[in-house]
């Protein structure tokens, strides 16, 4: 045997020990998968497919959301014809919970400090979350939480079933915005081409299909907008908030721009918030323009080195809220609100 076979199988039996040492504590208060509050693809699919592979361990799990489903997420699970998670807005007791695609408690549903948290996977920076008791986590710097979730069904030599494959998929397309955003990596690639093929799909076909699904705004509001994708981070007791949404042209949603700013500067207001920012990122043109509200102007200059225009500055190659935006602001803010 290899030494990479060696190692990989001492990761499963490692896993496998895990997962049979908690599987009567979890059995018997049930367990709740759930993503970030303004889910989007990665967090619903990630919660779906988590769940469904703590099942096949013999593990009573269910998938919650912590919002909405947006128009992307409803796209993926209309085409395969999955239903929504039920949605929890607040942790009624103490409740064993998972958590995937984030591990912020600004972004998690309310009342986690009642939850015990018994697993965490998920691929964005360390927020802060501690804990009473060890638990099993997984991160990796990758371009979805789906990538993860995939890769732990094979490695457990678990088959993954059609419907699950494919809204893995769709959370890997979503999230490396078909692989053009900075974030994407070669894991994430190999990873959609074997979902693909199990969920018997063309990937740029459905995934343009999916993006395009998403990057529909036309009847949404200026606050909508503002809020449907929205995360919030905190550094050194600063609170900002960092929304993003995805169009496949730009020009039409500039020309909002007045009535954009005005919606952030209300999220901003209401929250009492140092700094609230909106992406506005094209898929197409891999730009995003960065509207923003509060006394901020100075920490987008030592953010990105650009001078802003009426609360705006234009960021080309720019589409990752995760890896290409927020990272430089709270480096900015840590520095300049010491």
């Amino acid at each position: 045997m290899n030494k990479a076979r060696r190692d990989l199988k001492i990761i499963v039996i490692g896993l496998t020990i895990w997962l049979v040492a908690h599987a009567a504590a979890m059995a018997a208060t049930g367990v709740l998968v759930a993503g970030h509050k303004n889910p989007d693809t990665d967090s619903i699919s990630s919660a779906i497919g988590y769940a469904k592979f703590k099942q096949l361990s013999g593990i009573e799990v269910m998938a919650v959301r912590a919002g909405e489903i947006n128009k992307e997420t409803q796209y993926a699970l209309n085409y395969f014809k999955v239903p929504a998670p039920p949605l929890v807005k607040a942790f009624e007791e103490k409740q064993h919970v998972i958590l995937v695609d984030h591990n912020e408690s600004k972004q998690a549903i309310d009342g986690l400090e009642k939850a015990e948290i018994i697993e965490i996977i998920d691929h964005h920076r360390l927020g802060g979350i501690s804990t009473e008791k060890p638990l099993f986590i997984h991160f990796e710097p990758i371009g979805s939480t789906a990538t993860l979730v995939a890769n732990m069904y094979w490695q457990h030599q678990f088959e993954i079933p059609k419907d699950i494959a494919g809204l893995l998929l769709s959370a890997i397309i979503s999230d490396t915005v078909l692989f053009r955003s900075s974030t994407s990596t070669a894991k994430d690639r190999a990873t959609a081409v074997k979902l693909a093929a199990i969920a018997d799909v063309n990937i740029q076909t459905y995934g343009l299909g999916m993006l395009k699904a998403g990057a529909d705004v036309s009847d949404q509001t200026p606050d909508q907008i503002v809020g449907n994708d929205l995360k919030v981070f905190e550094v050194q007791g600063k609170m900002i908030s960092i929304s993003q949404v995805e169009v496949m042209s730009s020009g039409e949603l500039l020309a909002q721009k007045e009535q954009l700013l005005q919606a952030v500067e209300k999220l901003r207001a209401t929250a009492r918030y140092e700094a609230s920012f909106l992406m506005v990122t094209n898929i197409m043109e891999e730009s995003t323009h960065l509207l923003f509200q509060g006394n901020a102007d100075d920490i987008v200059w030592k953010a990105f080195g650009k001078k802003t225009e009426h609360h705006e500055v234009f960021l080309p190659n720019v589409m990752s809220r995760k890896n290409q935006v927020a990272p430089p602001i709270l480096a900015a803010l840590k520095e300049l609100r010491k």
